[in-house]
């Protein structure tokens, strides 16, 4: 495989990549492509361009579009459960989604991403098993802290509740900015979770102010 310097059509030059630097690259790429034109402009080769490598290494990667689709999509949840915060282990209320706006301001397409497929599957089915499956993993996640807060747990309607709002306050941000809003969103939410641990009779923990 020959690579050219020359790009007079304004791509980005092609270079090899080891199996595991090719894959995430292609993954990203993936998630920028969907993030910017839909999953209509998802193409072997649309994702190579943006990629800078081969038509046939997005191929190699994934063999379909389809088994493209789903891979981009459990890494865009990964990589937003690694930075979402929804799960700190602390079981403090003051640590809960801490640094969401953060998230979204860094990494606008990875969110715009999810989005993208969420709509898309009202359209195509078949992609309604992968994201409940994924999203589900939010839920666990969210459900998990929440709780470490809440002695008696929370339950899979409150959970349901407090993530619809988070995911809410994220599409917002994508659409219209205002990180301070979502902020500020957020404490409002920690409030109320306060509120429910005094309820149940509990302190908040100690530290979480």
């Amino acid at each position: 495989m020959t690579e050219s310097a020359d790009t007079p059509d304004g791509r980005k030059p092609r270079r090899r990549m080891n199996y595991g630097e090719g894959r995430e690259a292609l993954l990203n790429a993936a998630v920028r492509v969907v993030a910017q034109g839909g999953l209509r402009k998802l193409t072997y080769r649309a994702v190579a361009q943006e990629a800078g490598t081969t038509h046939g290494l997005v191929v190699h990667h994934f063999g379909s579009r389809d088994a493209l689709i789903e891979e981009a999509l459990a890494h865009a949840i990964r990589t937003s459960l690694n930075t979402s915060a929804l799960e700190p282990g602390t079981g403090k209320v003051a640590d809960f989604s801490v640094g969401v706006s953060d998230m979204v301001t860094a990494d606008p397409d990875i969110q715009a991403f999810q989005y993208e497929l969420l709509l898309e599957s009202r359209r195509r089915p078949e992609l309604l098993p992968h994201l409940r499956a994924l999203y589900d993993e939010y839920f666990d996640a969210g459900g998990r802290e929440l709780d470490r807060m809440l002695p008696e747990g929370a339950g899979r309607p409150l959970t349901r509740l407090i993530f619809a709002a988070l995911d809410g306050l994220v599409l917002h941000q994508l659409v219209f900015g205002e990180p301070e809003t979502t902020d500020a969103a957020i404490e409002e939410l920690r409030g109320l979770l306060r509120l429910l641990v005094a309820a149940a009779g509990h302190d908040t923990p100690e530290g979480d102010v």
